[in-house]
């Protein structure tokens, strides 16, 4: 799994998660659960993640809607 984008917005990870639903890409959210150590304020950033062999077709689909990339 290759890390696609890191934020602390739920709601560009929601978006984002549904863009790649849209192409047949799956992804996987992780540190989801960590607003329990933080206390649901929001600092602790959300990764969202893709398989190897889909990771181009990701990030085209994340460039081409305006949507920060991790470039790694």
């Amino acid at each position: 799994m290759k890390e696609l984008i890191r934020t602390s917005d739920p709601t560009i990870v929601a978006f984002a998660t549904a863009l790649l639903s849209g192409e047949d890409i799956e992804c996987f959210e992780m540190d989801v659960h960590m607003s329990v150590l933080e206390g649901s304020i929001g600092i602790l950033p959300r990764r969202l993640m893709v398989r190897d062999g889909d990771l181009f077709r990701a990030r085209t689909v994340m460039r081409d809607n305006d949507i920060e990339i991790v470039d790694r």
